[in-house]
Parts: structure tokens; C-alpha cells; sequence
């Protein structure tokens, strides 16, 4: 099994073009003794769109997050990857669809005990890709996300953003359908969190990877999303583009893009 050698296409998302779907989230619900965190979740990601999942902390982000890679089970409901329900599939069903994925932890989750040659193999080897192969996916996934001559430092000898950027190498290295992206912009300076923007569009744009930031920052959606959904309570309250959102006449999602701190809002 070989990592084969990326080749640079455009595979830019435009809205209203393709929409072939890559996952379906279908009345997803699930409660956590009797605190209801998601309500009936029905959500859509297109192939080789960015999707950015906002709303404010508590709101069930993670959560969905979760399902998504199989961490928990819903109470009720259905996730669908490529058309295959993942949602109560067997074995062999769920581990075809996992490998699909990668993701880019939010404080990139990198071993402190490897180098980061090693980090960066790391799913490869678990893959069984051969180690003259892995010798030269290396570099170039590194040189991919603009960190280069760094394989034999440890993550602590690294910045925040470089450590970001080295695991989106790594996620990258086994070449992943679908990136989750967990607050990739949390904890890093505003250069570095445009860069990590920018890095999630080249992933799009020259891989067609399907993506899914999870995130509280509105400039970073504003400048990575194709559409933006927000939920609030359990339930999304709005799906649409940036500037669908920008406009969006709606008291709850005017406070939490504008970052008002007024009091507690109801919605029907």
C-alpha cells in the first residue's frame, strides 16, 4: 500500500455547482442524562466543501464532532458517509469509513515523545506503507504545510502554529477524504491563524478534501467557509455562506457574530 504522490487540481468548491453530498446528518439527537445536547440535528457536507460549524461553547459542536468519527453513538438518528449509514454499522463498515478521515486536533495532539519525522510517519506505518516510500511522503507533506528541514526536532522545540501545521501534515500524509478541524485557529497569533486558514483552503483546493472546521472564531469562517452552519441550543439555526450569514436578519445569530455579551436570548 502506497501514499502515491498528490497531484495539484483544482477541485474548488462553488456553491450551487456540485452537490454531491459526502456526509448526511439525519434527525441526529442525543442527551447526556437529562441535559439534551443535540436536537434533531439535520445537516448536509458537500464534496469538497470547507463547512464551518459555529456557536457558542456548550452548544454541541464536539459533540457533533464526535459522532462523526464514531467516539459516541447518538440516542436516534443517522450519519451517512459516501451513501452508507455509518450509524449502527458493522465492523468492517465503520473501520472503511473512519479511514476516510483526519483530523487536526485543537492543540494539534502531537507525540512529545517523537520526532517529527516519526509524528508525521506515524499513520503510515500504521497503514503499512513501505518505509522508503514514507521517506519521501515525509518531506513533502511537511513542505506541503511550509515547514521544512524540521524532521529530527521534538514538538516542544516547535511554535504553537508550527505544531498546528505538523499535524495537518500528518492527517494529510494518509491521504484523508474528510478533515475535521478542531479550533485550528485557538491559541495562535493572528498571522498564524490566517496561515492556518489559508492552509485549509490549499488542502481544498488542491486535494478536494472535504472539510468540517469546528470553531468559535468568525473571521477565521469568514475567510475559510463555503457555508457556515450555527447551532444554538441543540439545534442548527442557520445554514448559508458567509454572506448569507453577514445579512441574516435573526437576534441570536446577530450576537454571536457581532460578539455582543448581552443577556440570555429565547427563540421559538
Amino acid at each position: 500500500m502506497g501514499t502515491g504522490n498528490f497531484k495539484a487540481i483544482n477541485y474548488r468548491f462553488c456553491p450551487g455547482a456540485s452537490m454531491d453530498k459526502k456526509i448526511e446528518i439525519r434527525n441526529l439527537n442525543k442527551s447526556f442524562g437529562e441535559k439534551k445536547v443535540l436536537q434533531g440535528i439535520d445537516l448536509d457536507v458537500y464534496r469538497s466543501e470547507v463547512l464551518c460549524i459555529i456557536g457558542k461553547s456548550g452548544s454541541g459542536k464536539s459533540v457533533i464532532m464526535k459522532h462523526l468519527v464514531g467516539i459516541i453513538e447518538p440516542d436516534s438518528g443517522e450519519i451517512i458517509v459516501d451513501g452508507v449509514s455509518f450509524t449502527g454499522a458493522d465492523e468492517a463498515a465503520r473501520e472503511s469509513i473512519t479511514k476516510k478521515y483526519g483530523i487536526l486536533f485543537q492543540g494539534a495532539a502531537l507525540f512529545d515523545s517523537m520526532n517529527i519525522y516519526d509524528n508525521v510517519a506515524f499513520g503510515m506505518r500504521r497503514k503499512g506503507v513501505p518505509e522508503d516510500e514514507i521517506a519521501r511522503a515525509v518531506p513533502e507533506m511537511l513542505g506541503q504545510v511550509g515547514l521544512k528541514d524540521i524532521e529530527e526536532k521534538k514538538p516542544s522545540e516547535l511554535s504553537g502554529g508550527m505544531q498546528k501545521r505538523a499535524g495537518l501534515a500528518r492527517s494529510i500524509a494518509i491521504r484523508p477524504e474528510i478533515m475535521i478541524y478542531d479550533e485550528p485557529t485557538t491559541g495562535v497569533d493572528p498571522i498564524t491563524g490566517g496561515a492556518v486558514d489559508r492552509l485549509i483552503l490549499e488542502m481544498r483546493d488542491t486535494y478536494g478534501i472535504t472539510s468540517i472546521v469546528v470553531t468559535h472564531d468568525m473571521n477565521s469562517a469568514y475567510r475559510t467557509a463555503d457555508r457556515i452552519a450555527m447551532l444554538h441550543q441543540g439545534k442548527i439555526i442557520f445554514t448559508g455562506t458567509p454572506e448569507e450569514i453577514k445579512q441574516y436578519d435573526n437576534e441570536v445569530v446577530r450576537q454571536f457574530v457581532e460578539g455582543r455579551a448581552h443577556g440570555p436570548i429565547s427563540i421559538d
